[in-house]
């Protein structure tokens, strides 16, 4: 199921932090297999709420658990922030929280890794010819 090395077994933290929401999705090493997921979104009842570092730690926290259950006990960490031509390139305020959660957790955490889509001059930008006026 995971990749073994030692008595650590290997899944892969992908966390997803925009502005509104943090999204910890947790996969065997490979990539493909969903063990876990949760989100700030399924932690708390308010909207602007979901994005804070409180509801990714409890988020992480029920990630972490599950994969405890499955037997993962070490992590490489994905961090990838919206990105794209218009989207920020720096992750939201959950993505720390979610990492120092998982590591307080008991986790064996490998690498850290940025994996924000940057464009490569492909579409125009929006705000027009002279750029957004304020």
């Amino acid at each position: 199921m995971s990749w073994q090395q030692g008595n650590l077994r290997w899944g892969i933290a992908h966390i997803y932090s925009s502005y509104n929401n943090t999204i910890i999705h947790l996969t065997d090493i490979t990539g493909t297999e969903t063990l876990a997921l949760s989100s700030g979104g399924q932690m708390v009842k308010s909207h602007r709420m979901e994005s804070s570092p409180t509801a990714a730690m409890m988020a992480a926290k029920k990630v972490a658990e599950i994969a405890q259950e499955k037997g993962i006990n070490a992590v490489h960490v994905k961090i990838k922030a919206p990105g794209g031509h218009n989207g920020p390139t720096n992750p939201g305020p959950g993505a720390q929280a979610a990492i120092r959660a998982i590591s307080r957790m008991g986790f064996r955490i490998g690498l850290i890794e940025d994996v924000t889509p940057l464009p490569h001059d492909g579409c125009r930008k929006k705000g027009g010819r002279r750029g957004r006026r304020v």
